[in-house]
């Protein structure tokens, strides 16, 4: 069952790590500079177990500026929000930082905490009160439950505890248990266990013995063990402060930032498609390609934020944006960001990440406005095809579509089936699960008709086009899978006609121009004269060397597929009836012999040896013949009559 995660946020030394102290019994400060500074540093963990039976994981984290990254990673993802504001100090800086932090992350309830009660009088804490309501007024936490509370004295505290299972009896526990993912934001050695991580897991489940993959650099390991709030657990889910100890990985393969998640189920990327809202508190425009930090996860990475219809945001505004990260991260659609100014550091901004592997996309296109209206809408259909289509002819596996999509599983599966049936989608390899938009499906068979129709003009005299040199021709990497069942449909569709060696268009027929017409007529008549003894090839050009040598060339093979010549070897072609009369003389004399050889062959058609060698050559490959030492044998099967 998911756990339902708490996170402080406020000011520096309002209160927080104190308060969750007296509310737990745990000091979540653990580093030696923050109980010497009294101040904390690094993210702080406990757990409080309510009256309704759950145990709620606690989130503490540093209030102070210098601190806010860590802040960052510790936000993400809460369910709910513990926003402490101290009564004698009120709304701070790092208050409104906070707070404007957990908006971009998209907390969406929590109550409000003002510590340090027992140093105000009942008139100041009214006003305080007051204070914040406008503060918080349109904001998720309007409305929320406010309490004021002393760490020293325990006043408020049981109306805290009381508050909290409130919120929690109202939370949704279920999960959808699809890829588990953590993202890291510890990672040391223990003696005797090796690497350990640390971190709140955010989606789906996963046990020891299973394997998990740190993103983004690729290394993938099995789970050794793993706790939760400190006990040995067997199986985590969503929500849980959790420790993985991993076998086979050194602490230097891991780090802060990085996420843990089931291989394959992340891609990282140097490019974002996002959401994102400038905040209105900035005090000037925000230019295009201007250099940030983007806080992912527990990531925080420099990068360019590129406008995509504007050259600079006015604050209080959205825009459409591509992030260019420095460094690849390995996101999922719906994930939410924060950005910060990359000199002086401050909150400016964030949103929610539509897509974690996109093209990079040119600015000024109105295609932008389209793809991210698809996005904002967000029709799973609609998206998976925008997703196909990017991926043009190489198209997508079912795995890779949903790392694309951030879903997962049979639900996914069965939201395909529509547009599979309805051919919105083809699969063009049912083996590796491979589809293709149906767009680019018939972008492809328009090319094929096109490249086929062009050919066909250039050369009336060519039945068609070979395959490879038909597939080399369209546009993108096409294999072999795809481009058979472009020609499996065309051909059912009866646009075109598939033989052993070429494709035509179904339309197309082999005409003749005058002068090939002329030439066919001389070159026939030229081989039926010359019957057994006919000219190579180069003779043949030397003889119509009045037309074009490629039309001589074109006319020849023309010859050979009407059958009125055989061709024997690259120079020699045969007249198909002299072959046929020869053929019927042969198998007669060797069924009369038993047996013939090169000197008995010669002597039988009266041929030299440039010509009765090829000739027995040929016999044997059309298996009339077959050669036995130096004699030839009659095949079985072989029967007098015409052979081409």
């Amino acid at each position: 069952m998911r756990e339902i995660v708490l996170g402080t946020a406020g000011h520096v030394d309002h209160g927080k790590t104190s308060l969750v102290r007296a509310l737990t019994g745990i000091d979540t400060d653990r580093l030696k500079e923050e109980k010497k500074r009294g101040i904390t540093i690094e993210l702080g963990f406990a757990f409080l177990d309510l009256p309704c039976g759950h145990r709620l994981g606690i989130i503490d984290v540093p209030g102070h500026e210098r601190f806010v990254k860590n802040m960052v990673a510790g936000a993400t993802g809460i369910d709910l929000l513990a926003f402490v504001i101290a009564a004698d100090e009120g709304i701070m800086p790092q208050t409104r930082e906070h707070f404007e932090i957990c908006r971009l992350l998209g907390v969406k309830r929590g109550l409000v905490i003002l510590t340090k009660k027992d140093m105000v009088d009942a008139e100041w804490l009214e006003l305080v009160q007051e204070d914040v309501r406008q503060f918080l007024a349109g904001s998720f936490l309007e409305g929320a439950p406010m309490l004021a509370v002393s760490s020293t004295t325990g006043e408020g505290l049981a109306e805290v505890r009381e508050a909290l299972d409130t919120l929690v009896r109202a939370s949704e526990f279920s999960e959808a248990h699809g890829p588990f993912r953590l993202p890291v934001d510890r990672v040391f050695s223990m003696k005797g266990f090796g690497v350990v991580v640390t971190g709140t897991s955010i989606s789906g489940r996963i046990a020891v013995g299973e394997e998990i993959t740190v993103y983004p650099q690729g290394h993938t390991a099995k789970i050794r063990g793993i706790q939760v709030h400190g006990q040995e657990v067997a199986l985590v889910e969503a929500g849980k402060r959790t420790a993985i100890n991993i076998q086979g990985l050194d602490t230097e393969m891991i780090a802060r930032g990085n996420m843990l998640a089931t291989p394959g189920t992340l891609t990282p990327s140097y490019l974002l498609d996002a959401d994102f809202f400038y905040l209105s508190s900035n005090v000037k425009p925000l230019k295009n390609r201007s250099r940030v930090r983007v806080h992912i996860g527990t990531a925080e990475i420099m990068a360019r934020l590129v406008l995509l219809e504007d050259e600079e945001l006015a604050p209080g505004n959205r825009a459409n944006v591509q992030i260019l990260l420095e460094e690849p991260f390995g996101a999922w659609p719906g994930d939410r960001y924060v950005v910060r100014s990359y000199s002086p550091v401050a909150t400016i901004g964030g949103g929610v990440i539509w897509s974690a592997s996109p093209p990079k996309r040119r600015r000024f296109k109105e295609v932008n406005r389209q793809i991210f209206a698809l996005y904002q809408a967000g029709v799973s259909e609609d998206i998976s095809l925008l997703h196909l289509k990017e991926a043009g002819v190489a198209g997508l596996t079912f795995e890779a579509l949903c790392v694309k999509m951030g879903q997962f599983g049979k639900r996914f599966r069965k939201l395909l089936d529509g547009p599979i049936s309805s051919r919105k989608i083809i699969m063009v390899d049912s083996e590796k699960q491979r589809l293709v938009a149906a767009e680019i499906f018939a972008a492809m068979s328009a090319s094929l008709t096109k490249i086929l129709t062009d050919f066909h003009q250039d050369n009336s005299m060519k039945p068609g086009l070979s395959r490879e040199e038909l597939r080399s021709r369209l546009p993108g990497e096409m294999d072999q899978r795809f481009f058979q069942l472009l020609l499996t449909t065309l051909g059912k569709q009866g646009e075109i006609i598939v033989d052993e060696a070429t494709v035509r268009l179904t339309s197309h027929r082999v005409s003749l121009k005058a002068d090939a017409l002329n030439l066919r007529a001389e070159m026939e008549n030229f081989y039926g004269e010359a019957g057994l003894t006919p000219p190579t090839v180069r003779e043949v050009q030397d003889k119509f060397a009045r037309y074009p040598a490629p039309l001589v060339r074109e006319v020849l093979e023309l010859l050979v597929r009407e059958q009125a010549l055989v061709k024997i070897s690259e120079e020699l072609y045969f007249p198909a009836l002299a072959l046929a009369a020869l053929q019927i003389q042969l198998v007669a004399f060797i069924r009369k012999e038993g047996e013939i050889d090169a000197p008995r062959f010669k002597n039988l058609t009266g041929l030299t040896r440039k010509f009765s060698i090829p000739l027995l050559e040929y016999f044997d490959k059309i298996k009339i013949t077959i050669r036995v030492g130096d004699r030839r044998l009659l095949r079985e099967r072989s029967t007098p009559g015409p052979s081409a």
